[in-house]
């Protein structure tokens, strides 16, 4: 499992987090804060799930155009002359008398 670092939580101390938690406490208030933490978790999991099935996507689709670059490609030379051998069938032509 990865770690994500938001760049500003690197420079914040104990006493600073202790006090963001209670401006928070205080604005939301002690019966509110349980069901707030609940609602951010879902959407943190919600936003965590869409972003892999994103790079999944990606991936697949990386994946799909690399495989159609490895297959062989025909020249025009090949195609011609494929197409010549395809219509020669006598069966198709009809028949002039």
């Amino acid at each position: 499992m990865t770690s994500y670092n938001l760049a500003f939580i690197n420079n914040l101390s104990s006493w600073e987090i202790i006090l963001i938690f209670l401006v928070v406490l205080l604005f939301f208030g002690a019966k509110r804060l349980p069901g707030l933490f609940k609602s951010v978790g879902k959407s943190v999991k919600e936003f965590k799930k869409a972003t892999t099935e994103i790079e999944e996507e990606v991936r697949s689709a990386m994946d799909t155009t690399d495989s159609d670059e490895s297959a062989p490609t025909q020249t025009s030379a090949n195609a011609s002359a494929d197409s010549d051998t395809a219509g020669s069938n006598n069966e198709d032509k009809p028949k002039i008398d």
